[in-house]
């Protein structure tokens, strides 16, 4: 997939971490700015994997095997950069996007068996790309999952797995960005909104066209 004019941005964290939030905050930061954002999020972004969205997220934990997981996952990115991320920065935007591989890395290729290989595999064969920057919002996994179950969702089935999933997520995700210090950005993500949200600000900065 060749690369476009625009800047793409992705937003990782574990459950409960406020990525969402901060994700859409600084949207609504670049847009009072002049830049032309699209904001979107994984799984999902496109019609097609938005019904896959909903497939991964809810029902029993149990549902899917990681494996499968996988595909599903893969599925949903490639109709995703097909339809909405690549077009939007072949026209010079900025993408910003709520999770994308790295969050597949974590929760299938680590956290629930030793798949890594095989996501990195399948992404490099069906995707081929990376963010140009990496927020990774940084929270204490157990104020995380009490935060992501205080949200009374249906979209709750990896918080479901329990706090042993997020303590392990938390860790891959600062190792992900300890060994791409170039793409990544670590924000602590325990402050106030606004606190955080300036930290992004800053951190993007010199990215911006």
């Amino acid at each position: 997939m060749p690369d476009g004019a625009g800047l793409f941005v992705s937003f990782e964290g574990i459950d409960g971490s406020g990525k969402s939030t901060q994700a859409h905050l600084l949207a609504d930061t670049l847009r009072a700015e002049g830049h032309d954002v699209v904001l979107t999020r994984e799984p999902g972004g496109s019609p097609g994997a938005e019904e896959i969205r909903a497939l991964v997220l809810q029902g029993d934990p149990d549902r899917w095997s990681a494996e499968t997981e996988i595909l599903l996952f893969t599925a949903a990115r490639r109709d995703h950069m097909e339809r909405t991320i690549l077009p939007a920065l072949a026209a010079g935007k900025i993408v910003i996007c709520d999770r994308f591989a790295d969050s597949t890395r974590m929760y299938q290729g680590i956290s629930r068996g030793d798949l890594r290989t095989l996501v990195d595999d399948l992404h490099a064969l069906m995707i081929g790309r990376e963010p140009d920057l990496t927020i990774l919002i940084d929270m204490d996994p157990e104020a995380g999952l009490s935060r992501a179950k205080g949200r009374d969702g249906i979209e709750e089935r990896f918080e479901d797995f329990g706090l042993e999933l997020q303590v392990k997520m938390r860790a891959g995700f600062l190792d992900l960005a300890a060994a791409a210090p170039d793409r990544f950005r670590v924000i602590d993500g325990s402050g106030a909104r606004d606190v955080v949200a300036d930290a992004v600000r800053a951190a993007i900065a010199t990215h911006l066209p």
